[in-house]
């Protein structure tokens, strides 16, 4: 397939982290600056899209994370890959119902996507919503950064373990343009800090965020330095299981991972094992994870929807409900998902997590 050489320009064999990094970001032929990935219409349904009442109660524990922190005149939100900007519209909704803190607030969005840019641009049309591809004009100060399926978008290394060796998966382009999985040893620094973490030191088949572990070291500093915290919500595990969980998706069906590149969304399940680990090995504090249903009703999501639907029909009141099953059910989405907080601040009273 010699569509497939476009990913291999300069290099005929990458590493996966590298390879997907290119498959999806890459400025011209990468899916996330080629193509609207979602909605019905899409290839994937975010929890934002599904019920406004998640980004409800998102918008409630961040101004009730901006009390915790005493009510600071200003306070800097961050949200980071804010997607087709669903989430964010219905945040600066219910904002505007807290005049206090909406007007302490400085909300940016981290987003390195120009087509998703355009995206949520066109839906939001908020002046003083400001974009951002790097944390150097964030303003100092009190900060929350938050992610809604943000760290699973990130691409990740794979290792296995053979005969004592640590070797790495990668990707190579074939004369006949086909692409075929190959390992070779690992480099001494990636063995090292592998080794370092106890929830990856003794597994056979091991999948490494290296990419998303920088990504977290600049929000970790910004953090520190700050009074700050970082809540990241997305679909993982806290045992890892040796598995391959790299998965591909287009049109909402699963899709082999070598075929459409650069036409389907590529993902993987997200160690929150090792997240709170490294967290921890860099100084800031970590409430207990805690799955989606866990956090979305102990902030009061069904309270909230029992309130809406008694305005409404029969027929609203039966999808509202059923949409908020696809968030809550332990076989859907509920017990999937995962909510990690870290936090550089006295108080560990957080809403969710109690």
């Amino acid at each position: 397939m010699k569509s497939n050489l476009k990913f291999f320009k300069n290099n005929k064999s990458l590493a996966v982290d590298d390879f997907f990094q290119i498959v999806l970001y890459d400025k011209k032929d990468g899916y996330y600056n080629s193509k609207f990935p979602f909605g019905k219409n899409g290839d994937f349904i975010t929890a934002p899209n599904i019920s406004n009442l998640f980004s409800e109660m998102i918008a409630v524990w961040i101004v009730s994370t901006w009390e915790i922190f005493n009510k600071p005149k200003n306070i800097n939100i961050v949200e980071l890959g804010p997607g087709d900007g669903s989430l964010t519209k219905v945040l600066l909704q219910i904002f505007k119902k807290f005049p206090k803190f909406d007007s302490c607030k400085s909300l940016y969005l981290y987003e390195k996507s120009a087509l998703m840019k355009k995206i949520q641009k066109k839906k939001l049309k908020n002046k003083k919503t400001k974009w951002i591809s790097n944390f150097r004009n964030i303003k100092k100060g009190p900060i929350i950064f938050f992610g809604n399926e943000f760290f699973d978008a990130i691409p990740i290394k794979q290792f296995k373990r053979e005969d004592k060796l640590l070797l790495e998966k990668y990707f190579t382009l074939k004369k006949d343009y086909n692409i075929k999985e190959d390992f070779r040893k690992a480099s001494r620094e990636d063995e090292k800090f592998i080794n370092s973490f106890s929830s990856t030191r003794n597994l056979k088949f091991i999948e490494f965020p290296k990419f998303g572990l920088k990504e977290l070291k600049k929000i970790i500093k910004i953090i520190s330095l700050n009074q700050g915290c970082l809540l990241l919500i997305d679909y993982g595990y806290l045992e890892p299981k040796n598995k391959n969980t790299l998965q591909s998706v287009i049109k909402h069906k699963k899709n082999n991972l070598l075929n459409n590149l650069g036409k389907a969304d590529v993902t993987s399940h997200v160690n929150f094992t090792l997240l709170k680990e490294f967290f921890l090995k860099n100084k800031l504090k970590v409430k207990k994870i805690v799955t989606q249903k866990e956090f979305l009703e102990k902030m009061g999501i069904l309270d909230r929807a029992e309130i809406i639907s008694k305005k409404m029909k029969f027929s609203d009141k039966t999808n509202l409900y059923l949409r908020l099953r696809r968030l809550l059910s332990s076989k859907l989405m509920g017990n999937l998902f995962k909510v990690i907080l870290a936090y550089n601040f006295k108080n560990d009273d957080y809403f969710g997590f109690n």
